[in-house]
């Protein structure tokens, strides 16, 4: 049957394509034409609005149960309305029998990032009651769940407040007040919490590894740990809480919470001074992946794509910041990679790769500051890859437009849901606001007829919206043939209305693009305490320099030595971290290597555990250092009371080793966490990632506190409180502890 509609398919594009269509956009690499794409040996046609063919491992879609009841999408562009049908008929097949979205073909289940990333671009809006059953689907014990990361889940991973901004999106879609008020008692419960565990008070930033990018190995260093990752601060996931912190400010004054709206936006004006602060590059025009390292932190120069579009989305750039970001960060032919550069020897999954979804927000970036080239760029990804896969899938291989990657999967929520945002968010310029609907197209001069949205259900409304001409300007808005004063349709509109936006047809201002093949950075280097007097590192393919850091600053650049890199460093006096970076001929940076550390050991103090509580009977508990390890867990050793001998004032770093065998590092949810106290106020928290399943013997170094301490005999206590309960229904929340470790910094 599938061989005789394929046939049939085949036999009707030669009827209805032509050959001599002119391109909608074109690259070295891909044309999109009006009625197909072509790449190379493949190309996929256009049939008819419910139907396609791809010569892509013989792809097709022909529709079958359609969208009905949604919103119904047309143009003088035939792509696009191929393409918003499949995304509509694929969205519906996403809906569960117990009304939530599957998060795709091959996975079933909701997961908070995916369901809320899918609902801020589109489906909070296209199927309100399904989003909120997902959503509450994400909530347990009153506050969201984080159901995936590394190293066991929160808090090494941090951005369930994604689930804060969808949340948000129904109620502006709905309207409905009581929706409003039992979310606001659960984003008040979760936020309380990470402001206790994940907020760092030296910089303002939030603690945990970058949205989305939740495979360690495919966007950090390999030397980073889980641990490391836990301590990173990160773009896109702090850009989330600035906007999460101001949609609870908000729904804070609407539930008659004054104080708290007060509370949440001094939270989201110091995340965002802080990301301008540590994060913004002035000679890249972008900001930063994340700061990373040990002790001492310093910023990743690779951009990240769904970070920078979000600071452009929600205002934490300037609007001069805004435009320089959309114009720097590099775009390649086949679309904008997840980040970049790339790391060198990592297959392609969240490195050297385009995710749809990541590539529809920065879309949305580039229509915020009206840059034509790039908003172009993000279409032509879009609809090249659903074109040639016949599908919303995950993601793809950068380089090649291959689905060449680990983990993929057909009809993919959240690029289903960026797909149809191409037509609601750009063409028809749909932005939901609390008092209306806000019509801002930005439409290429390809899609310069019109362009009608029929049956888009908004609060007690239903709209025909109509848009006409191309640009990226309004020239008038009427309501059923009655001229409005502004581009907004009120809230409290209801009945079924007809909406018509016409637009300049011209474009006023083209920024550049900064477009460019696919860049791989050099290898990260390996170093090492050569001797009492110097660093050396190992060799790195293809390099000019290396640059040297002491403690997170620069304090040389040497040159390329076969066989003699290496750096004198003066005598220890206390506490010294060691950082080499390689640079290319092109001045790519490779990460920063692992820091050697170099300190006078008469500045550190081990105590073992045992002599605090008691050592564990645990048999699978091997390779501790002193008389055995201590466990803990939330109804074991929940409280260990340690007394300490410091030798003299000053700052000390302190850490824990110990070993977390509940499961492997990128999958479960049973990280430990607990709150060290000094004196009687809490004083941080320490985080014991997951580092291998049934890997009890297996040893490392949890996050670290840095904190003043006075000479003599000084008490820390280790303690399991409410604010550290993990992700983990069952209640795990394990690790076996070695000993305490004590290092004066300064």
């Amino acid at each position: 049957m599938r061989k005789n509609i394929a046939l049939i398919l085949f036999v009707l594009v030669g009827c209805v394509v032509s050959a001599q269509e002119t391109p909608i956009y074109q690259n070295e690499v891909y044309s999109l034409f009006p009625r197909k794409v072509v790449q190379g040996e493949y190309h996929a046609n256009i049939v008819a609005p419910n139907a396609l063919t791809s010569t892509f491992e013989g792809r097709n879609w022909l529709q079958h149960k359609g969208g009905v009841g949604y919103p119904a999408f047309s143009c003088g562009v035939p792509i696009s309305n191929t393409l918003y049908n499949l995304s509509v008929e694929e969205m519906a097949s996403l809906i569960e029998s117990d009304s939530t979205w599957r998060t795709g073909t091959l996975w079933s289940g909701v997961w908070t990032r995916d369901v809320s990333y899918s609902a801020i671009l589109a489906l909070a809006y296209m199927d309100p009651d399904v989003t909120r059953n997902s959503l509450m689907k994400k909530v347990r014990n009153g506050k969201i769940v984080q159901d995936t990361g590394t190293g066991g889940s929160w808090p090494v991973s941090t951005d369930r407040m994604t689930w804060t901004l969808a949340a948000w999106q129904v109620y502006l879609a709905t309207g409905d007040k009581k929706w409003l008020e039992k979310c606001f008692d659960i984003v008040y419960q979760s936020m309380l919490q990470d402001e206790q565990v994940v907020y760092d008070p030296e910089t303002g930033l939030v603690r945990g590894e970058s949205s989305f990018l939740d495979w360690r190995e495919e966007s950090y260093p390999r030397w980073m740990e889980p641990a490391d990752i836990a301590q990173s601060e990160c773009l896109g996931t702090n850009a989330i809480f600035f906007r999460a912190n101001q949609v609870a400010a908000r729904m804070a004054q609407l539930c008659g919470e004054k104080d708290l709206a007060v509370h949440f936006n001094e939270k989201a004006e110091s995340i965002k001074a802080a990301i301008n602060k540590y994060l913004w590059l002035e000679d890249k025009g972008y900001y930063g992946q994340y700061l990373y390292g040990r002790g001492n932190l310093i910023v990743s120069p690779r951009s990240e794509t769904l970070g920078e579009a979000l600071c452009v989305i929600y205002g934490i750039a300037d609007t001069a910041r805004a435009r320089r970001i959309v114009s720097s960060v590099a775009l390649s032919p086949l679309g904008t990679p997840a980040f970049s550069p790339q790391i060198p020897n990592v297959h392609p999954y969240h490195n050297n790769a385009v995710w749809p979804f990541v590539q529809a927000f920065w879309m949305q970036a580039s229509a915020e500051v009206g840059n034509q080239l790039s908003l172009e760029h993000s279409i032509a990804s879009i609809y090249r890859a659903a074109a040639m896969y016949a599908s919303n899938m995950e993601n793809f291989d950068a380089t090649t437009g291959s689905l060449n990657t680990p983990i993929n999967s057909p009809s993919q929520l959240w690029s289903v849901a960026g797909n149809i945002s191409v037509a609601h968010r750009v063409l028809m310029g749909i932005t939901l606001q609390e008092n209306g609907i806000v019509f801002r197209p930005l439409v290429p001069k390809a899609w310069a007829g019109e362009k009608k949205l029929t049956n888009f259900k908004y609060r007690k409304a239903v709209l025909d919206i109509v848009v006409s001409g191309y640009g990226n300007k309004v020239v008038s808005c009427s309501i059923d043939g009655k001229r409005q004063k502004s581009n907004m349709i009120p809230a409290s509109i209801s009945g079924r209305h007809t909406v018509r936006v016409v637009l300049n047809s011209e474009y006023t201002g083209f920024d550049p693009v900064n477009e460019q093949p696919i860049v791989t950075a050099p290898e990260t280097p390996q170093a090492y305490l050569d001797d009492a007097t110097s660093i050396g590192w190992y060799q790195v393919p293809n390099v000019t320099s290396y640059v040297i850091l002491c403690n997170g600053s620069v304090v040389d650049t040497v040159p390329e030595r076969i066989n003699d890199n290496r750096y004198t460093i003066p005598a220890a006096s206390t506490y010294a971290e060691y950082q080499v970076i390689a640079m290319d001929s092109n001045g790519v940076q490779s990460f920063a290597s692992e820091p050697v550390v170099y300190y006078n050991y008469d500045n550190e103090r081990l105590f073992d555990m045992t002599k605090f509580a008691p050592a564990t009977t645990f048999a699978e508990c091997k390779g501790y250092t002193g008389d055995g390890a201590v466990e803990i867990a939330p109804k074991v050793n929940s409280r260990i009371v340690m007394n300490i001998d410091v030798p003299e004032d000053g700052i000390y770093q302190i850490d824990f080793r110990y070993a977390n065998g509940s499961d492997n590092r990128i999958y479960s949810n049973k990280c430990a966490v607990r709150t060290l106290w000094y004196n009687n106020n809490r004083v941080g928290r320490i985080v014991f990632p997951q580092r291998g399943k049934g890997l009890w013997q297996v040893w490392g170094n949890s996050t670290s506190v840095r904190l003043k301490l006075k000479s003599g005999a000084q008490t820390l206590v280790l303690a399991y409180e409410p604010e550290n309960q993990n992700m983990n229904e069952e209640g795990i929340n394990r690790a076996m502890l070695d000993c305490v470790r004590i290092i004066r910094v300064k």
